[in-house]
């Protein structure tokens, strides 16, 4: 990712940097991502460029209120399932994987999980925003995997940083490499792939208080 232009009308300030481990040079044709609503904003950041917490929650918002649609009747469960679709992105699927083994290891009241039916999608192509997450609002949402930030940055810490958003991280680019949502801010040389303790502690927090409240529209 590099520095955006411009943050546009209402998107998801979703920056996936980091650092080592490259993915592949896709071989694949790229698959587009569904274009942004002409409301949606597109991408807000990369190291160094203002947050959009309010971005950062529509996106969660919008993944839990697509979750609560389908359990409805079955809030009473530990753990909420919120299901995934790698189709449109099957260079990145053994990264999708890691950040899946990663998340689903590191927190108890939300797995994650391929299957039909997604609550969200993987994307990749290029794209002169980097990686990104995106919502339209209505309970659908995507993470899009750009190939160079992917070759520049480890990209597994990519995926992983991207879907802490859906989990409802926001980005904190001043924090140190040990803090996944720090994304590119430690610069490309940051192997971390790891939620850290409090990331762990806000991910379980939300999904035990957050998916009862949600409100189905």
């Amino acid at each position: 990712m590099r520095h955006p232009k411009g943050v546009l009308a209402a998107a998801l300030s979703l920056a996936a940097a980091l650092a080592a481990l490259p993915a592949t040079t896709a071989t694949t044709a790229p698959v587009a991502a569904p274009a942004p609503a002409p409301t949606q904003a597109a991408y807000a950041g990369y190291a160094g460029s203002a947050e959009n917490a309010k971005a950062n929650k529509a996106f969660f918002d919008a993944v839990m209120k697509s979750v609560a649609r389908k359990r409805a009747a079955d809030f009473g469960a530990l753990a909420v399932t919120v299901v995934y679709s790698t189709a449109n992105a099957p260079s990145f699927r053994t990264q999708i994987a890691r950040s899946t083994q990663i998340w689903n290891s590191s927190v108890t009241n939300v797995k994650l999980q391929e299957g039909s039916n997604p609550d969200f999608r993987y994307y990749e192509g290029n794209d002169s925003r980097g990686s990104y997450a995106s919502t339209d609002g209505h309970g659908r949402g995507y993470i899009f995997l750009d190939y160079r930030q992917n070759q520049v940055y480890n990209s597994t810490r990519v995926t992983a940083h991207e879907t802490g958003h859906v989990l409802g991280l926001p980005d904190h680019y001043s924090g140190p490499c040990s803090e996944l949502m720090s994304g590119g801010g430690p610069g490309p040389s940051c192997q971390n792939a790891q939620p850290n303790t409090q990331e762990r502690s806000r991910v379980d927090y939300l999904w035990r208080n957050g998916l009862a409240a949600a409100k189905v529209s």
